[in-house]
């Protein structure tokens, strides 16, 4: 795996690169596959599911918009369209945060809750279908695993990035 690149054919081919890419491909084609999923199950998008989520590991107060916009790397307008989307669907809830007199708390409403609960048994049974399943059983473990160890180093590589 350490052989030296010395053409384009060789760096099409390098063992890296084609690992790398298939990483990726199957992470772009899952997330599209799972999406689809839970828009057509469940009626929201794999963001606004995502947003579900990051608010479900909230307290009872929620949370300020640009820690939303910081867990989804979206922009301050971005996670504005989406939360006022989600907000007009009764999923969430803005209030007053008591830190900042101009910043927002956005917090789930009791309908986010049930919708995040119905994504989420989708979302499980299509994890176990289309990531788990095609893998040999004694591998999940040890895969789920490096996943974790990978989402750490890039986690890590981002902040020195910052």
């Amino acid at each position: 795996m350490g052989e030296a690149i010395g053409s384009a054919k060789e760096a099409a081919g390098n063992e890296l690169v084609v690992a790398f890419g298939r990483f990726l491909g199957a992470a772009n084609r899952l997330e599209h596959v799972l999406g689809r999923a839970i828009e057509e199950a469940c009626g929201i998008s794999h963001l606004m599911f995502e947003v579900l989520l990051i608010l479900a590991r909230a307290d009872e107060a929620g949370l300020p918009m640009r820690a939303i916009s910081r867990e989804q790397v979206l922009t301050t307008g971005g996670v504005t369209r989406l939360i006022d989307r989600m907000e007009a669907a009764g999923l969430v809830e803005r209030g007053a945060n008591p830190d900042d007199r101009r910043g927002r708390m956005v917090r789930l409403t009791a309908a986010g809750e049930a919708k995040a609960v119905e994504a989420s048994r989708v979302h499980v049974e299509n994890i176990r279908r289309y990531f788990l399943e095609p893998l040999p059983a004694e591998h999940h473990d040890v895969f789920a695993e490096d996943l974790r160890i990978l989402s750490r180093s890039a986690g890590d590589a981002v902040g020195r990035l910052r």
